[in-house]
């Protein structure tokens, strides 16, 4: 919320998409909600592709100034229907992954997956090597990165702060 704050400061008003049958995403709401100082925050709960369309059009009724879009895999296999008509109804959005503005969404921050499957791989590599796996460390994935897609930002119309590019791990031009 932080980084849509900096990027459009005139949002008084954002939208949310949650996927109510997601408890990652579900989760979201709280947390938006509490991180909104002085913002109104209007969730949209989706659970099929067309109730995104649907929510698409009661955002504009209801005069969106920006989307949070929550994390999660039903979101993530709709991402280039989201970044689209994000971009359709000149919504600025901040999604959970970088998958997003990669197909034309304006920003993403969340935990680097890849950096998971990295992850992965290494405690794999582990087992195979004859660690139980009951002995091996439960980790949390902590690197986050931020990306930042400029020509969705020019068509929207806005300018991306100094002090946000600066903080972009990827900024896609």
């Amino acid at each position: 919320m932080q980084l849509l704050r900096k990027v459009v400061p005139s949002a008084s008003r954002i939208a949310l998409l949650v996927n109510p049958t997601d408890p990652e995403g579900y989760q979201s709401l709280g947390e938006v909600r509490a991180t909104a100082s002085g913002q109104q925050v209007l969730a949209f709960e989706v659970v099929s592709a067309r109730d995104i369309d649907t929510a698409f059009d009661s955002m504009v009724r209801e005069k969106a100034d920006a989307l949070f879009v929550a994390p999660g895999s039903f979101f993530n296999t709709r991402r280039v229907q989201l970044a689209v008509l994000a971009a359709r109804h000149a919504l600025p959005a901040i999604y959970a992954v970088r998958d997003y503005p990669e197909a034309g969404g304006l920003m993403s921050y969340g935990t680097d997956v890849l950096d998971g499957f990295r992850q992965v791989g290494v405690y794999t590599a582990r087992i195979l090597k004859g660690a139980k796996p009951a002995d091996l460390p439960v980790l949390q994935l902590t690197k986050f990165e931020l990306v930042i897609n400029l020509n969705t930002a020019r068509a929207l119309g806005l300018t991306i702060p100094a002090d946000v590019l600066s903080l972009a791990d990827e900024v896609i031009d």
